[in-house]
């Protein structure tokens, strides 16, 4: 069965590897296919609006679920988890959902599990516990591919242990092929 999609004029949307771009009318649009990954403009979230813990951790999962090959950004992921659940064990049930449905390999169902912890009750308790300003910027750093042009200020010294690896090299990589601004 086809999925049938209304593009808002000059809307964008992911199908695939390709960023479609609507002209200056409405489309209706019939799209025919499995398991391929599509995502509208307003679910897309970019390096650069990812500002607290779960928006990072969306955006990682974003991130596999547009990925020819997600497991390449699974390090990235779990390294990610792992310290937000460190800094925040409240978040676990929610994260563990997320992990849940990126083990079985159902990516979409990942993406809206994440895409409700961006608004919950969860994300206004990361806001409240305070993750401490230097984890953050780590967190951050990961999930940026170890672009730090979006910290304050350059990480220290101390934080080279999170340099960027080829998971973090790929994500940025791939982001960059389909950045939406």
């Amino acid at each position: 069965m086809a999925l049938k999609v209304e593009l808002k004029p000059h809307e964008r949307i992911i199908i695939g590897a390709c960023v479609i771009t609507n002209t200056d009318q409405r489309a209706r649009l019939l799209i025919d296919g499995d398991k391929i990954p599509i995502l509208r403009e307003k679910d897309i979230l970019t390096p650069d609006t990812a500002d607290t813990p779960a928006k990072l951790v969306y955006l990682a999962v974003q991130l596999m679920y547009i990925s020819p090959d997600p497991q390449l950004n699974h390090g990235t992921y779990f390294n990610l988890v792992r310290d937000i659940v460190t800094a925040v064990p409240s978040a676990w049930p929610i994260i563990e959902g997320i992990n849940n449905h990126i083990l079985n390999g159902d990516l979409y169902r990942a993406l809206k599990e994440a895409r409700k912890a961006v608004g919950s009750q969860s994300e206004r308790a990361h806001r409240r516990h305070r993750i401490p300003p230097l984890r953050l910027r780590r967190i951050a750093y990961i999930a940026n591919g170890g672009d730090c042009s979006t910290s304050s200020r350059r990480l220290s010294s101390a934080d080279d242990r999170c340099a960027p690896n080829s998971s973090t090299a790929a994500i940025s990589a791939s982001m960059s092929q389909v950045s939406v601004r």
